[in-house]
């Protein structure tokens, strides 16, 4: 009787570079808690990694505002999942939509990197903030979150759409032609990236409340997958992931996606292995800068349930206090872009 050999569990993620350091820094955790070697080689499991380009890599001409939902980085993705064609998908789970397709689940969320935001200032510039950027300078950044909050706190400065891998967005910024003074990323990227020394300053709160999920990454599997799920459970980190599914439970509540100016910031104090004091401030701003909601709760926790519970009570202040109508403004405003744009592309075709 021959003995079944172990399993091959394929892990797969965007073709991007960072998404690929990101899918081996996950591979390297999993072979590290199963390590290879002759005498176990019969029933300790393998992995190999498969990347594919999605509809987010294809389209760079676009602002991200007007491609739509967070699924432009992941149905491609799921597809193939679903398929059985692989088996764990390795995401930047800010990427992540808040509510899966059937059939999908959030197996892992892996100790997350530091989520602010960074300011990147054109090589040989002498500024070292916000603050000391001329009047009328342009800062690079695809994200409307960043863009809302920080017009309300620099009026002087002029925001521009940035899109590309970050060695793109980079080579934009130091060329002499370039429009851009700085560009606003998210640091977890760069440092992973090996480029941490591009960083000028961070922009925490309370300057810049970060992405929901920012700087964590998220392994999707089956949802009937259950030796998939028990190796997630192994390299999940408890208190990302209390935090992280906090901040996506406010997020799904106010119905917002990756192009909603939507910011975060969280923080556990354990008062015991299995109880902490959660603290979740969310906000959302009018794309122009102008209306403001923000809130702060600070509640015990003791699961993973009752951390999504508090980011959903979060939410539901938020939309009681003024978020509805600015998201309903948002939603109205990126219908009307949407038409421009779709109207522009007719005509020049």
């Amino acid at each position: 009787m021959t003995t079944p050999s172990p399993r091959n569990f394929v892990l797969a993620s965007r073709a991007s570079q960072l998404a690929q350091i990101q899918t081996n820094n996950v591979l390297a955790i999993l072979q590290e808690q199963f390590p290879a070697n002759q005498s176990n080689a019969t029933t300790v499991p393998t992995f190999s990694t498969s990347f594919m380009s999605t509809a987010g890599d294809k389209n760079q001409s676009q602002a991200l505002y007007l491609l739509g939902g967070k699924a432009l980085w992941t149905k491609e993705l799921e597809v193939a999942l679903k398929d059985c064609d692989v088996d764990m998908l390795v995401h930047s789970l800010k990427d992540v939509p808040t509510t899966l397709p059937d059939g999908c689940y959030l197996g892992a969320v892996l100790e997350r990197e530091d989520p602010v935001d960074s300011l990147v200032v054109k090589r040989g510039m002498p500024w070292k903030n916000l603050d000391e950027l001329p009047e009328g300078s342009v800062v690079g950044t695809s994200s409307v979150r960043r863009v809302a909050q920080l017009k309300r706190k620099y009026p002087k400065l002029k925001f521009l759409d940035v899109r590309g891998n970050l060695n793109t967005r980079l080579a934009k910024l130091d060329g002499p032609d370039g429009p851009y003074a700085a560009l606003i990323l998210a640091k977890a990227g760069l440092v992973r990236l090996g480029m941490g020394d591009r960083i000028t300053t961070d922009l925490g709160p309370p300057t810049l409340l970060y992405a929901v999920s920012q700087g964590a990454l998220g392994v999707e599997v089956r949802s009937d997958d259950k030796e998939a799920i028990e190796l997630c459970k192994i390299i999940t980190h408890t208190e990302t992931q209390w935090k992280c599914l906090a901040e996506r439970a406010c997020l799904r509540v106010l119905e917002g996606g990756c192009s909603v100016p939507v910011g975060v910031a969280s923080g556990i104090e354990w008062q015991s292995k299995e109880v902490g004091e959660l603290t979740l401030t969310g906000s959302v701003t009018s794309i122009d800068g102008q209306e403001h909601v923000e809130h702060t709760l600070k509640e015990k926790v003791s699961s993973v349930e009752e951390a999504e519970e508090v980011g959903a009570k979060l939410a539901k202040i938020l939309i009681e206090t003024g978020a509805k109508k600015i998201l309903d403004d948002i939603n109205v405003d990126r219908e009307r872009r949407i038409t421009e744009a779709q109207t522009a592309d007719a005509v020049q075709a």
